[in-house]
């Protein structure tokens, strides 16, 4: 009511300034200093009015209530969700390929992953530390193609790589073809925390991972009896379709193993990371998308976090990671429009398929593939934790 009365006061005040004013202009030379006189009386009366009637509050300050309790609430408390997205490769992934006892390892192993790296979280933890850890459990384990797990060359030799980028700053760090790191993971942070560059490889890598202590072990750490039957079986495929004149079809192990993660933090900044043991016989050197920054991994806050798997020379051409974050943030897509454009439309349409997991700094985020499975899981905040391989699963 106060309000009210206020307002009816300050129109009154308006006219009466009107009212005086023309007063003051069709009166004589005479009168003017007079009725100058009787205009500030009328004014300050006015004013004296319009303060007693809103208890001695300005008009602007009574029309600036403060916000509803409930909308103040509702600011101060929103947060970004903690969350975890982990791959460990994609493929021809068909149930009956694996027994029911793998199957459970693989899910098994990937639940130690999701959880070790949502506690990082729970504690304060950064991405990029929640990342680190998901990918160095599963880079300790034979089951997946990226450290203890790596697959053999074609000179019966492992050749690591990985990368990891920190969305806050645009910071990355890579390593390519390393034999002798433990976890590859660990020296690509090196790289991004202690060097002014991005990318080392091969005997330069390994050196750096020598002057700041990062863990080395013996080239037979990496030997495990399936990995190097598959090594076999690849030779004897080759040499048979040498004979019959055709290219040999190389089975899922030799193509799509690599493992990744990516994580969102309490403040909000993401983080992404990818490591791999490449492809069973590869030569000469080579190196697929997961040390690439913009292919095989990328994070920007601005965006997404991504890290892919499949077949590593397409999603270079294609530059699949840096794509989807650009879709986000200059095509306004989805992180599921974008990936998914991505999988089933540009790379299939140049040759190529596999799997990207994506995650924004909202918290929404796909796992997507476009091959028959890819193993995965998610967990977030006030959410369950989820693994799975096959592509009916959810």
């Amino acid at each position: 009511m106060g309000l009210a009365c206020g307002q009816n006061a300050f129109i009154l005040y308006k006219r009466l300034v009107n009212l005086r004013v023309s007063i003051v202009i069709i009166s004589s030379p005479f009168k003017f200093g007079f009725s100058l006189y009787k205009f500030g009386t009328k004014c300050l009366l006015s004013v004296f009015i319009l303060s007693m009637m809103t208890g001695g509050k300005t008009l602007a300050q009574q029309t600036s209530s403060p916000p509803p309790a409930s909308i103040k609430k509702s600011v101060m408390v929103k947060r970004t969700p903690l969350t975890i997205l982990i791959h460990g490769g994609a493929g021809e992934l068909v149930r009956g390929r694996y027994s029911a006892s793998i199957d459970a390892a693989y899910k098994a192993k990937l639940t130690e992953a999701l959880e070790l790296a949502y506690s990082v979280l729970e504690d304060g933890g950064s991405a990029m530390d929640a990342v680190e850890i998901a990918i160095v459990t599963m880079e300790d384990s034979p089951l997946f193609n990226a450290g203890r797990g790596a697959v053999f060359t074609r000179d019966g030799k492992n050749e690591l790589d990985a990368a990891i980028m920190d969305g806050a700053t645009l910071d990355a760090g890579a390593i390519a073809g390393v034999r002798k790191v433990k976890n590859p993971i660990r020296l690509a942070r090196k790289v991004l925390e202690e060097s002014d560059h991005v990318m080392f490889a091969r005997e330069g890598a390994e050196e750096f991972a020598k002057d700041y202590d990062v863990e080395t072990v013996k080239p037979k750490y990496f030997f495990t009896e399936a990995r190097w039957r598959s090594y076999k079986e690849g030779l004897a495929a080759e040499k048979r379709a040498r004979k019959a004149k055709k290219k040999a079809k190389l089975d899922f192990d030799f193509k799509y193993g690599t493992v990744g993660a990516v994580a969102l933090d309490r403040n909000g900044n993401l983080a992404a990371g990818t490591s791999t043991g490449g492809t069973t016989l590869k030569r000469w050197g080579r190196v697929g998308d997961a040390p690439i920054i913009g292919a095989g991994t990328y994070a920007d806050n601005r965006s997404c976090a991504v890290s892919t798997t499949g077949r590593g020379e397409f999603f270079m051409r294609l530059t699949v990671a840096r794509d989807i974050c650009a879709q986000v943030e200059y095509g306004g897509k989805s992180v599921k429009e974008a990936a998914n454009d991505v999988m089933f439309n540009r790379l299939q349409r140049l040759g190529g398929d596999g799997g990207a997991i994506v995650l924004a700094r909202d918290g929404s985020y796909t796992l997507s593939f476009s091959s028959a499975g890819m193993f995965r899981g998610v967990k977030q905040q006030n959410g369950e934790t989820s693994v799975a391989i096959y592509k009916d699963e959810k």
